[in-house]
């Protein structure tokens, strides 16, 4: 599976100029290529007072139109979230088109970011997501879910080789960002495909370092902090080799795991 991630600024509560930003950037990133990755918050960036009855998309609309034309046009698929009214409510909304246009899967993010501010404005989803890429199997995720590895061996457990991330890690903690992207995937020996913005709004600096890391944790493209396309090949056999020879599935105790 080849992976391109659209490390981009954003345009801060502006969504018709991020939407023609990310037709152009994904049309470049999607040749020769299987899977796009766009940051978290894609069409507005963290305006989050701002969203409800304005600048949110409404019931998926319209950007769910827009990658489902560029999904179809370009023949791959795209991953990437944004914010979502639904009724009164709105929630960080990620959505999987695939190649035929459809959408594959969809996501709420189920952790709140208190440091900014999500909380205070969005509504937590209740499910996690497990979508189905080329037959394989891939869990959905978005930003601070990175600090709750709980969610993404729950995903393993159910068969998730793969797991994409989009977000807007803020480069004072971009450290973190590197170690736990890298013990998701050593931990899960799986493959984590993680797309993060540049740039700056009102409160945080954003410094990239979008990450393609094997089961291994070997990183495989790493970006700097500017906007840039990254590129790379997963060679998704590898997972079940590597489960096999390190069997961490198999000598799990979770009969000594629970809590009350």
């Amino acid at each position: 599976m080849r992976a391109a991630l659209i490390q981009m600024d954003i345009q801060l509560g502006d969504p018709a100029a991020n939407r023609a930003r990310v037709a152009q950037l994904v049309r470049e990133a999607a040749q020769g290529t299987d899977l796009v990755l766009l940051p978290e918050l894609w069409s507005t960036g963290y305006v989050l007072p701002d969203l409800a009855g304005n600048l949110a998309d409404r019931e998926g609309e319209p950007s769910g139109a827009l990658l489902s034309s560029l999904a179809r046009e370009c023949g791959v698929y795209i991953y990437g979230s944004v914010a979502d009214q639904r009724g009164e409510q709105v929630y960080n909304y990620a959505t999987l088109y695939g190649p035929d246009g459809t959408l594959a899967a969809s996501y709420d993010k189920v952790h709140l970011v208190p440091m900014m501010a999500e909380d205070r404005y969005l509504t937590p989803g209740d499910r996690l997501t497990l979508a189905n890429l080329q037959g394989v199997k891939a869990g959905l995720a978005i930003c601070y879910d990175l600090r709750f590895p709980e969610l993404f061996r729950s995903l393993a457990l159910s068969g998730a080789a793969l797991f994409l991330v989009t977000a807007e890690w803020p480069a004072v903690r971009i450290s973190h960002w590197c170690t736990l992207l890298a013990a998701r995937a050593i931990e899960n020996q799986a493959f984590v495909v993680a797309c993060n913005r540049v740039g700056a709004d009102e409160a945080n600096r954003f410094s990239g370092h979008s990450m393609v890391i094997d089961p291994w944790g070997n990183i495989l493209a790493e970006g700097n902090e500017g906007e840039e396309i990254l590129r790379a090949e997963l060679d998704l056999s590898q997972v079940a080799e590597i489960r096999r020879q390190i069997p961490v599935f198999r000598d799990r105790r979770p009969d000594l795991y629970r809590q009350d």
